[in-house]
Formats: structure tokens, sequence, C-alpha cells
């Protein structure tokens, strides 16, 4: 569960209807331990069991006194004095030589001291608590962790709490410098991947004026600002101490204001004591522009910790502030969903990785209490990525609260790579027999296939990739109107040698087409060499007309465009071009949907994307199973748009617009 943004003037700090939490600096974890096997978790799924060895051990002693347990917390670091330190401390709790590499166990514990400060628990035994309303869970809670043994106390403790008494709270929060506090009702009940409105932050933040010192260029397009290099008076006339920079804040408006401001300040001398480092695309400007930024710490560099531009200031002080304000947050924070915040799905992710290790075979229990035999998880499946069969029952259990809804009540083709992604593969249309417990098949009118696999569940999702099928191709169409169009698609498809800038081009011509026609129109990469861009249809829109719509718009890019873009059919006819095919458009036709993986040799992932994105040139390597989970945790799932319904073209009204917009070109 998440929580949102709340204001200090929005809380009333003696509800009895309320609980206040401290809210710490560190890392969301799921701790799961039957007293054999223990889990830690952060909130991107990241496996943090490695890093911190120690705190799995006080969960394991837990779980041995109570029985197997669930746990919500926070990895916090503990300063000398053993009070709760900033995230910056985690930093440094790998030696610099083990950053970024594998860790193993054990491997990680170093001079500084972590605990868990645990606020929930999700499950004891076979129980599953989170139904039970917040109180009732905590108080259980704290029965279960007095039973830790005593040698683990400092390594697992219970967060600082009080029911009904925040005011007291906030005055320490303000006095001692906290992050904030958490607030939560009292009777609200715990969900998964979800940003709850029972559970709201009060954040302390910093604010302080600064000098700019430099600027860099969003994208390296020439004339704009992508973010500012900052800093403050040294005390050597004119010159700077850098304090970082900030790139958040910025409306449009704003960067032309500061580009209007900072370019004419140009110069080729830095203004800086000691020029920033990793900032070589920087240019310096005369240090006379000064600007109002958030933040919320010093880290011990003296760098600033998630800046964000509040606006243009008058002068900079010549220190930070002794203590933080209070800053009343009005705007929407990005909730950081993650596909793995549900802990069911988190234990089956551990499961599955547990067999790949044993190289085992066995049976998973999904959430839904369906089972699975699962085999050969530890079989090659993308040799140049390193990526197993494993990796892709993984993918599917992270990604399956985004790519399920896009499957929902639609006929599936399985193209099965029972040799992983470089070996040879087959279709198959019909269901298999026997069907297993918990998969769905549907039989269609006219179809000469008896039974098909229907999506929209976990069991379905992973059986078929227990058969070795690495991509999830649905249907346009749902098994109850297979006859009607719910989408089509311009799959830009390049030949051989053709770069990927190409296609960035004519989906970016396609996008200025579809806009001018007020089409709606969503984007994502194919997995592998293309783009698709998709147009959500109304309900009863026939496939024949839908295709032409997409032929028409298609011809006319490329008779536009007739030395990037073709919709020439016969292969080597095409030549090396970007090919538009709309001929995907067709009943019984598929197309890889958002989320799914793809035998590409970089195991990319579809992934939807933005507009902007397309423009600043992103790269398909860029969307891999081994990115996906962290690229979701940062922007959620862009493709939900694309599912709703108000958004769907209504056909004769798009096809009125196209005529218009062709007979105006003719007339000209």
């Amino acid at each position: 569960m998440l929580a949102a943004t709340a204001r200090v003037d929005e809380v009333k700090f003696d509800d009895p209807a309320l609980v206040f939490e401290r809210k710490y600096d560190g890392i969301r974890c799921l701790a799961f331990s039957d007293g054999t096997r223990t889990a830690l978790y952060a909130r991107s799924g990241s496996d943090k069991t490695a890093q911190f060895p120690e705190i799995a051990i006080a969960v394991t002693a837990l779980a041995r006194s109570v029985g197997p347990v669930i746990l919500d917390g926070e990895l916090v670091a503990l300063d000398r004095d053993g009070a709760p330190a900033s995230f910056t401390s985690l930093q440094h709790r790998l030696p610099a030589s083990m950053r970024g590499k594998r860790v193993e166990p054990g491997e990680a514990a170093g001079t500084v001291e972590v605990t868990l400060f645990v606020f929930d628990i999700l499950r004891y035994a076979d129980s599953d608590l989170r139904a039970l309303p917040l109180v009732v869970r905590r108080n259980f809670l704290e029965q279960v962790v007095a039973k830790l043994p005593s040698a683990q106390t400092a390594k697992l403790q219970l967060s600082l709490c009080s029911a009904g008494k925040g005011q007291e709270l906030w005055r320490r929060a303000q006095e001692e410098m906290w992050e904030g506090l958490i607030v939560k009702g009292a009777q609200s009940v715990y969900t998964c991947d979800s940003r709850s409105p029972h559970w709201r932050k009060l954040k302390l933040t910093q604010s302080h004026t600064f000098i700019v010192g430099g600027y860099i260029h969003a994208n390296n397009i020439e004339g704009s600002i992508g973010s500012l290099v900052l800093g403050l008076p040294s005390g050597d006339e004119g010159r700077l101490r850098p304090v970082g920079s900030v790139g958040s804040g910025f409306t449009h408006e704003i960067e032309r204001q500061l580009a209007a401001r900072l370019i004419p300040l140009t110069s080729i001398l830095s203004p800086f004591l000691e020029p920033p480092t990793l900032l070589k695309e920087a240019k310096w400007v005369k240090p006379q522009v000064a600007v109002e930024v958030k933040f919320s710490e010093w880290t011990p560099s003296g760098a600033l910790r998630h800046p964000v531009f509040m606006g243009l200031a008058k002068q900079a002080h010549d220190r930070p502030p002794d203590r933080p304000i209070a800053v009343q947050e009005n705007q929407k924070e990005p909730a950081p969903v993650s596909p793995v915040h549900d802990p069911l799905l988190l234990q089956l992710h551990r499961t599955l990785r547990d067999l790949e290790e044993r190289r085992a075979e066995g049976m998973i229990k999904l959430p839904t209490g369906s089972v699975l035999r699962v085999s050969n998880l530890a079989k090659p499946f993308w040799q140049s990525a390193g990526l197993t069969k494993g990796d892709l029952l993984r993918h599917y259990v992270n990604v399956s609260p985004f790519i399920l809804p896009v499957v929902a009540e639609r006929p599936l083709v399985m193209k099965r790579h029972p040799d992983g992604a470089e070996g040879a593969a087959f279709y198959q249309h019909r269901a298999p027999e026997p069907l297993p417990k918990g998969a769905r098949a549907v039989a269609l009118p006219n179809d000469d296939v008896p039974l098909r696999l229907v999506g929209g569940d976990l069991f379905t999702l992973l059986y078929m990739a227990q058969l070795g099928t690495i991509s999830q191709d649905p249907w346009f169409s749902k098994a109850s109107a297979p006859a009607f169009a719910c989408e089509v698609a311009f799959d830009l498809d390049p030949m051989p040698d053709v770069p990927f800038a190409r296609v960035r081009d004519v989906a970016l011509w396609l996008h200025e087409a579809l806009l001018t026609l007020q089409v709606p129109h969503f984007a994502k990469t194919s997995g592998a060499t293309g783009l698709h861009i998709f147009v959500p249809l109304a309900e009863q829109t026939g496939y024949e007309p839908a295709r032409l719509f997409t032929q028409i718009v298609a011809t006319m890019i490329s008779g536009k465009h007739p030395k990037v873009a073709t919709v020439e059919r016969t292969v080597n006819a095409r030549g090396p071009k970007v090919y538009i095919d709309y001929l995907q458009n067709i009943e019984g036709k598929t197309l890889a949907c958002a989320y799914s993986a793809r035998a590409s040799r970089f195991a990319g992932v579809s992934t939807p994307v933005t507009w902007e994105e397309i423009e600043s040139g992103i790269e398909p390597e860029a969307f891999t199973i081994a990115t996906i989970a962290d690229r979701l945790a940062t922007v959620g799932d862009l493709w939900a748009p694309a599912r709703e319904p108000q958004n769907g073209l209504r056909l004769q009204e798009g096809l009125a617009r196209l005529a218009a917009l062709q007979g105006g070109r003719k007339r000209r």
C-alpha cells in the first residue's frame, strides 16, 4: 500500500480515527519468512536479502518463535547514537568495489548499522490479515514482535506511532528534523498495488535560494533548458560552491523564461571553485540568476537530495537554513506503482526463483488458489542476454497486474519456443488437451479451431509461459464479440539495416496525422525492432471499415514520405524502408500486446512509451525483461488510457475527418 500526499491543514491531529507514524527515510521492505526460508523485497521488487543479511537473520528468528510471517516495514540506517539516519547513509552499506555487482549472501554486512522498522503484519501462519482493521493488525504486530529473541531486538523494531495524538509527533518531527509523518485510518484494511486514501504523507521539506552557475540542454536541443547547475556563494567574490543540479519542477513557460535569462549569460568560464563532477555537458553562465528550490535534505557531501524548482528568486542566501520548513504540498506526487507490491505475488516470485536455483520442478500455488506445475526453469531462453525460462515466468508474475487487463476476454494464439527465443518455434491455435483446471478456453462461432485459450487470469498467463510461449498474442476482439474490433494498430517494421531512428520518424508522422484527425492513439515498442501505434475503437466497430481506415492513413503517410515509409506487401520490393503494416487488423490476426515479452535477442518487452520519449530518441534495447519492473515503478501503467471506453474512436467520425482532410489537400 502507498500513501498519497496530504497538506498540514487537512489533518486533524487529535482525531481518534487516525493513527500517526513516524515517516522513516529508508527502503520500503516486505519481509517473508517461514523460519527456514527468508526474503526481503524492496518496493521496486529487487531482492535485498543478500544486502542486509543480519535483518534476514532477525526475521528468521522471529518466524521460528511465532510461525510464518509477512511483515511490512522500512530498512533504515542508524547513526552512532542508534537513532534513524538519512537514506544517504544506506548508500555506504556496500564497499565501493561491490556497488553495482552481484552480492552473495553475507558479503554485504558493513559498518553502517541498519534496522527494520516494522509497521504492519500481512500474514501470520496460514492467516491473511490484510482485511483486518489497522488497529487490530497493529495490536497483533506488537504481540508478535514482543516474542522476538532479545539478541535480535536491535535489528527488528516497531515503528514509532501514536493513535489520535498526532500533534506531539508533529512537533517532534519539526524539532528533530524527521522526514515527516504517515497518517493512517485506524480502521483501514491493507490493499496492494494502490495508493490508498487511508494512508497519507505529511512531509517536512527544506526550501532555499541558490545561484545558477550553469545549465544543461534538454535532450541536447540547442536553446532548451533541461536542468540547472546550482551553487552557493563561497566567500571568494564571484565564485560558487556547487550544491548539485535541479531538473524537475519546470513547466514549458518556466523553461522559456529560464532560457531567456540564462542563455545570454553563457560564459566559457566556470563560476565554481571546483567544477561539479559528471556535468560535462553543462554550459556555464555568469552567476547573476537566483532560484528558489525545495529539497528533502543535504547529503553528507553538501549536495541537495530530491531538489524541485519552485521559481525565480531575488537573491541567494550564503548558507543553508538551520532547520526544515513544513511545506504544504498541493501537487499530486506521481505514484511509484510496482507490479510486485502484492506480498502474495512476491512470494510466488520467490518460489519460482527457489525452484530454479534448485533445478527442481514443482507445484506453485497462485494467489487465486490454483496450482500449476512448472519445470525446467533453469533452461536458457535468451542465451545472449543470460536469461532463463524462470526469468520469463517471473516477468509475467511481475507484470501480471498490468498485462492481465490487456488480454482479458481475448482469444490467444500461442507461439511456442520449446528451446528458447533462439530456437525453432511453432504456432498453436488450439487449446491444449486436456485443458488444465484453472485455464479458460472457449469455442468461437464459425471457427475451425474447437477451443481457444482466453486471457485474463494469472493461471493461463503462467501456464502458457510454462509451455514455452514467450509472447502474449491476443486477438483484436473479445471472445464474446469476435466480429468486432476493440482497436486497430499500425505495425512499424523496419527492413534489415534500417536504423530505429527512421522508425521513430514514421511514428511521429503518424502521430501528427492522427492528431490532425483528432484520433486517440497510443504508442509502444514492439519488443523487437519496431513500434506499434494503437487506436482504440468504440464498441460494435467492424473489422473491415477499421482496417480500411488504417490502410488509408498508412498509404497517406507512405505517399508523403516515399523514401522512408512503404505499404508494399512484397518483402523484396520494399527496399531499405519502414513497412507500415495495417494488415494485422483482420479478425483472427494478432500482435504482441503491451507488457508482453518477446523473442528478440535482447529479451525485449513491448512497452508503452510517451510521444515525448519517442521524440527524444528512445531505443528498443532500453525496454527489456530486466528493466520493465523499475520502469513500471516509475511511470505506472501508460497503457491504461488505451482501454478506457471514452477514448474509443467512432469510426464514422474518423473516416469523415479523413475524407475532409484528403479533399482539402486535393483542392489545394
